[in-house]
């Protein structure tokens, strides 16, 4: 678990280390069919996948970055910008989330393991089983770090979290519990699958009111609750920015006055969060047909 973290290298060599990544995954496997999804051993395994799981699109070898980064070249050479990073317009960016990764392989080894469904859905049995603290934050923080990305891997496991594992009720229980930085990560996590046009619709209408519900009443002293409240903003701005029905969604849960508290920060500091409301209120405006709405 400490090597984990030792940086680039040091994922690398563990992530072609023969046997130790699906070790990791058969032993998780054993303890869910256990009933232990509470022991020490198993939460240090969770905390080893979110490791490796860092960086993952990044780093991966250049045989599996050539097979899944296919269908994007092939997509994306209609485009007049050079590269994979320049502007794109919104038709491009929806064409390179539809485009689906080469079909899984049944039988997942070693790296392959990592962005499998198998795996994605051992992390949601953990989020929804465990009660320890640290493997609820390490499984939501895999699952963070495989959707953080703009390729089609991290879109596609966003799919499959959403639509064919049924993650959302899972994840939304955790924007709930005291521990902060679970609560942190859950947001985290909502605020990448948000990011999925897609996704979007079925985003809101499981977890909106949740996180309208646990935005404060104003800006939050402490930096681990200011930056969930920037992520908590920047989730509904990506459900709101292009969905009437999302901001009247926000509207009825009565997001609009904390919003316009938290924007309106009296400290010197322009903190995040204030910072993040802002720009979800000028987003929110855009809505013209909503108006007189906001205006009562």
């Amino acid at each position: 678990r400490n090597m984990s973290s030792a940086g680039p290298e040091g994922r690398k060599k563990m992530r072609e280390c023969d046997g130790l990544i699906d070790s990791l995954v058969y032993y998780i496997q054993g303890a869910i069919a256990d009933h232990e999804p509470n022991d020490k051993a198993t939460e240090n395994c969770v905390c080893i996948l979110h490791n490796l799981s860092y960086q993952l699109e990044i780093e991966l070898p250049e045989s599996y970055t050539q097979s899944i980064y296919m269908q994007r070249r092939n997509i994306s050479s209609h485009d007049k910008t050079p590269g994979c990073f320049g502007t794109r317009s919104r038709k491009v960016k929806e064409k390179q989330q539809d485009a689906p990764l080469p079909e899984e392989k049944s039988s997942p080894r070693g790296v392959e393991s990592l962005w499998h469904s198998t795996l994605i859905r051992i992390y949601l049995s953990l989020i929804a089983k465990s009660t320890r603290n640290y493997t609820q934050e390490a499984s939501l923080g895999a699952l963070q770090n495989l959707t953080a990305g703009t390729g089609p891997m991290p879109f596609a496991v966003a799919r499959t979290v959403v639509q064919k594992a049924n993650g959302l009720p899972s994840i939304r229980t955790m924007l709930h519990v005291s521990h902060p930085t679970v609560k942190k990560t859950a947001v985290s996590l909502l605020r990448n699958l948000s990011r999925n046009t897609s996704l979007q619709s079925d985003i809101a209408r499981e977890v909106l009111p949740d996180l309208v519900s646990i935005l404060p009443e104003s800006v939050p002293v402490s930096d681990i609750a200011c930056e969930t409240t920037a992520s908590i903003c920047y989730t509904l701005y990506n459900l709101t920015q292009s969905s009437s029905h999302n901001a009247r969604l926000l509207l009825s849960a009565d997001g609009l006055p904390k919003i316009i508290a938290i924007s309106m920060n009296d400290s010197n500091m322009f903190s995040k969060a204030s910072r993040a409301a802002s720009v979800l209120l000028y987003s929110l405006w855009s809505h013209t047909d909503l108006h007189s709405a906001y205006k009562k």
